[in-house]
């Protein structure tokens, strides 16, 4: 509005050769304007368009744990119940992440801390550490966080933590480095051999839950700055969604009913004489009360690449 003013002010005045007005030299300056404001704004397309296109760097993620993340490349060792663990979900979604499984069967965070030199651990990109439901189950003490802060061994959980992080520092200060923490779980009847059993997260274990240990893992990277996967506290991961029921004989019939939880919990299975409890439409984010299900593989592929795609 205030360049029109001016215009209709200055336009009519001429110069001593007649014709020629301010008008046209403010249309021809103002023209010069429009030109290089359209080639700067061309030029900014063209840079934007030049980083979306280019290629990501490619990263190399060394993936740390227990048998949960073990079966990403063994699903035969669950009766073929899954199709794919949550680093195959990860990579997928970003082709430039490429994996490596260091995912141990049974260990604890204290099996890891003891053959911490003698796993092949290499230089990378991303570490991710998922463990603490087998530090649970078998009783270990999770220890202070002063036993994470002042290093003080293998003896307790934090202590184990400390021993992991100090090694993947070793190997790259400056690489990323994510914890999860341990996931809720049910009644765990193993698939190959149902002798090998054990109760959910629903109760103690040797005066701890298995909430403290998610929270643990979870102080040491929020202390850390790391970022943290809270499978724990996720929603869709709790202790009713687990499992859709299980299949066990009523006590007082014989016979076989589907239990949901939490009525499950109060009866007895017998493993060598009564069936597998859990068929395969009781699957829902596990598939045996404890391993995820592709259901539950994907939940937490989706919390991975959240924070991957950052990196």
């Amino acid at each position: 509005m205030r360049f029109q003013a001016f215009r209709i002010l200055i336009g009519t005045r001429r110069s001593q050769g007649g014709i020629f007005t301010l008008n046209r030299i403010f249309d021809s300056i103002l023209f010069w304007i429009k030109d290089i404001m359209m080639k700067k704004l061309l030029l900014v397309f063209v840079v934007l368009f030049l980083i979306a296109s280019s290629p990501k760097k490619q990263l190399t993620w060394v993936a740390i744990g227990d048998s949960i993340t073990y079966l990403n490349d063994h699903q035969n060792e669950t009766g073929n119940r899954i199709s794919k663990g949550y680093m195959t979900g990860v990579t997928e979604k970003l082709p430039y992440v490429h994996y490596i499984n260091q995912g141990h069967n049974g260990w604890t965070s204290g099996g890891i801390a003891e053959q911490i030199e003698k796993l092949g651990l290499v230089n990378a990109d991303v570490y991710s550490v998922f463990l603490g439901t087998n530090d649970w189950w078998q009783g270990r003490p999770l220890g202070f966080f002063a036993d994470y802060q002042n290093n003080t061994g293998n003896g307790t959980v934090n202590g184990s933590f400390r021993i992991i992080i100090n090694k993947l520092r070793n190997l790259n200060l400056s690489a990323k480095i994510i914890l999860i923490t341990p996931m809720q779980r049910t009644d765990f009847v193993y698939i190959n051999d149902p002798k090998n059993n054990a109760y959910g997260s629903y109760k103690e274990k040797k005066g701890q839950t298995l909430e403290q240990f998610a929270n643990t893992v979870d102080s040491i990277g929020r202390s850390e700055g790391f970022d943290v996967v809270d499978l724990y506290h996720k929603k869709g991961l709790d202790l009713k969604q687990l499992v859709k029921f299980k299949r066990l004989k009523d006590p007082k019939t014989g016979e076989y009913k589907n239990y949901r939880y939490p009525d499950y919990t109060g009866v007895p299975f017998n493993p060598g004489i009564d069936e597998y409890p859990y068929t395969a439409d009781a699957i829902d984010v596990t598939y045996d009360g404890l391993h995820p299900s592709d259901k539950g593989y994907k939940i937490i592929s989706y919390m991975l690449v959240k924070i991957m795609k950052k990196y």
